[in-house]
């Protein structure tokens, strides 16, 4: 059941929703999500951005809280998948997806740096569900913020908790020999350490661990690409080839539909352009300007897919480990399928490397969903019984960590995708305020191609 209406929400409408979205939106932003990309990377990395305050974290840390959700299990696992059912194209379909997806982060979080509030704390706090109730009134809005909210705390509960541990387990079970019930509740008991401090503690645990995670797996992705090197321009082929040619994958009219349809739904599921979780840490940002902010969490999409999904797809497309058989002739997928790749030239080290990486990408993406959930369950139920979230987000960590978890990933596609459709229309309501923001309304004007000077959000 679950299948069936997972593959009629994925289905060609949402994918045609995603990328037209995120065309209609960059398009309306004169292609400055595109333009101004190295601006983009600069900022975010540069010392300003890691200036916080009283109300909130450094806009450095907002984008690294950002990324530690996005970062994880799809960046390996989610890679392999959608290479597998949709062939090697699905890489550039994936490419394509998170190229659309800065337009779609950027928009997004600048509204909901625009339209944040404080919170009884005095720290900032918004999201999608805010910029909802400014698009379509008090009424129209919450309601759809709420049916947000409810879709936000599931993909936390599921994605974020008990796909991330169980991913966690099953790593280090199968490299190690670690058994599921001591590693789930080591799982737990450090991520109850990360998030009982809210987002201060975590933005500090995540921008000490996403630089450092990030460029230990980039180092040894690399070192495979370079150690198959010959094969390179043959890979890169074959890539471009199938994403296009209507032979692709499954053969037939349906290759470049299954290309496109795995690579689109895997690159979302990666760097959740479209699904508004940026937004939500964009607006915990102290003293945040909207646009410079919009341009800071941009970059998450081009980190996450343009940068670590590609070293994955690569790896695994020039190793020539893709279309390996196990012994029962079933073709080898997800993390197995990349840990082929990876041996190819590190050997074990290579499955070592593999495992240790798995296990903080999953980690990361725990206490980046904690907090996205978390915002999410407050507005939800208007802070009454906010201190319910934190016991039920580590309880499904712990389950999670020992159980089968197809259903939690058919569930969490499900939850995306709830997340997705009132946030995109959103998007497509509030797009033109939002390219005025930037400089970009009412015909080209001298210098719109710089980021305009705004206030602080309310």
């Amino acid at each position: 059941m679950l299948e069936r209406v997972n593959d009629l929400l994925w289905g060609p409408g949402m994918l045609a929703l995603l990328l037209g979205t995120g065309l209609l939106l960059t398009v309306r932003l004169r292609f400055l999500p595109w333009r101004r990309l190295g601006y983009a990377l600069r900022t975010a990395l540069g010392r300003e951005a890691r200036r916080g305050g009283a109300h909130g974290v450094s806009p450095f840390s907002a984008l690294m809280t950002a990324l530690a959700a996005t970062v994880g299990t799809g960046n390996i696992v989610g890679v392999s998948t959608a290479l597998v059912a949709g062939g090697p194209g699905a890489l550039l379909w994936m490419e394509l997806s998170a190229l659309l997806g800065m337009g779609t982060m950027f928009t997004e979080s600048l509204l909901s740096a625009r339209y944040r509030r404080r919170g009884p704390d005095g720290r900032w706090t918004g999201g999608p569900m805010y910029v909802m109730e400014a698009a379509f009134g008090p009424r129209a809005g919450r309601a759809l913020g709420a049916a947000f909210s409810l879709a936000a705390v599931g993909a936390a509960l599921g994605v974020g908790g008990m796909a991330q541990a169980n991913a966690i387990t099953e790593v280090l079970g199968d490299a190690f020999g670690l058994p599921p019930g001591p590693v789930g509740l080591t799982v737990a008991a450090l991520a109850l350490l990360g998030i009982l401090g809210g987002l201060g503690s975590i933005s500090r645990v995540t921008t000490v661990l996403v630089p450092a995670m990030a460029a230990v797996y980039l180092a040894a992705g690399l070192a495979v690409i370079l150690g198959n090197l010959g094969n390179l321009p043959s890979g890169l082929a074959m890539i471009v080839r199938e994403a296009l040619s209507p032979r692709a994958a499954a053969g037939g009219a349906a290759g470049i539909w299954a290309a496109a349809r795995w690579g689109v739904a895997r690159g979302v599921f990666s760097n959740e352009a479209g699904l508004g979780s940026a937004g939500i840490a964009a607006a915990s940002a102290d003293g945040a300007d909207p646009v410079r902010q919009g341009y800071i969490s941009m970059t998450g999409a081009f980190f996450d897919t343009m940068i670590i999904c590609t070293v994955t797809g690569l790896a695994i497309c020039c190793s020539g480990v893709l279309g390996t058989v196990d012994s029962l002739g079933r073709p080898v997928n997800g993390g197995a399928l990349t840990i082929l790749a990876f041996r190819t030239v590190l050997g074990d080290l290579g499955a070592g490397c593999l495992a240790v990486s798995v296990t903080l990408f999953a980690f990361s993406s725990i206490l980046g969903w904690a907090f996205q959930g978390e915002t999410a369950f407050v507005y939800l139920t208007r802070g009454h019984v906010r201190r319910l979230y934190r016991p039920l987000f580590l309880l499904a960590v712990l389950w999670g960590a020992d159980q089968p978890v197809e259903a939690v990933y058919l569930l969490a596609d499900l939850c995306n995708a709830a997340m997705c459709v009132p946030n995109l229309l959103c998007l497509a309501a509030l797009g033109g305020e939002a390219a005025r923001m930037a400089g970009c309304g009412g015909g080209i004007r001298r210098g719109a191609g710089r980021p305009a000077a705004l206030g602080r959000g309310r």
